[in-house]
């Protein structure tokens, strides 16, 4: 069934879906009154809904009844990706949504080969957005990650403290073997406390960013003896959070 998060609570008993939800509705799925959709409002709510009816930009749904549950992970985890080359980007955010993540903040970082560029930045966070909702959507989630503009690494310390727990995902740790902090990093993570995970573009981290997070409390860690791709990586973490948090 199609699930549409609604940007505004529902009026009494209806939501009101307008702009791309309503051409999805009405154009691409060809629905009428009395189809029945998904409406998540903006605190995760979700209710099974019915057309009730549709006009010339809004499409109104009337509540039949509010469904109980979450598909929502019960850690916050904020994937920070190192900015990598073509759509990487894009592919990690689809996909770690799907997985559950709370929120992507990509970074600036000196091996970076993409060039951020300031005057499209909106556009392209905007994209990003609109990836992040529709697979939140597709996934039945029950709310839509945030995807930060891109910071440079001294931002990215400076909010830091905003987190419970950090990690780096470095592959060095995984040559010498590291194989215990993420698992204990996740034994000690409390229902809704939150993990932020930094990951590196495609050349990897600089010493000299390692050297920075640490000394802002990030702890370094190794994702199993193989090394991983930039956008397997923050996948790994999130399928190791799902087994954890939500299949033992």
């Amino acid at each position: 069934m199609q699930r549409y998060f609604s940007m505004e609570a529902s009026g009494g008993n209806r939501f009101y879906l307008k702009g791309g939800d309503f051409h999805h509705i009405v154009r691409v799925m060809r629905m009428n009154e009395g189809a029945e959709i998904i409406c998540v409002d903006p605190v995760g709510k979700s209710a099974l809904c019915k057309i009730a009816e549709i006009t010339d930009e809004t499409v109104a749904a009337e509540i039949v009844k509010w469904i109980e549950g979450s598909s929502e992970l019960p850690v916050h985890i904020t994937i920070a990706s190192g900015l990598p080359k073509g759509d990487k980007l894009e592919w990690i955010i689809q996909k770690g949504t799907e997985l559950g993540a709370f929120q992507f903040v990509p970074f600036i970082a000196s091996r970076s080969v993409v060039k951020w560029d300031d005057k499209k930045s909106a556009k392209k966070v905007e994209r990003w957005q609109k990836i992040a909702r529709e697979a939140a959507e597709q996934s039945h989630r029950t709310r839509v990650p945030e995807i930060c503009t891109p910071v440079n690494i001294h931002q990215l310390v400076n909010e830091s403290p905003n987190y419970d727990y950090k990690l780096i995902a470095y592959e060095e740790e995984a040559r010498q073997g590291e194989s215990s902090v993420l698992a204990s990093t996740f034994s000690k993570l409390g229902e809704g406390e939150s993990l932020l995970v930094v990951f590196g573009p495609e050349g990897g981290l600089a010493a000299e960013e390692i050297a920075l997070l640490k000394e802002h409390g990030f702890v370094p860690c190794g994702l199993g003896p193989r090394i991983l791709r930039t956008e397997t990586a923050p996948l790994y973490v999130l399928s190791a959070a799902s087994y954890h948090f939500e299949l033992r």
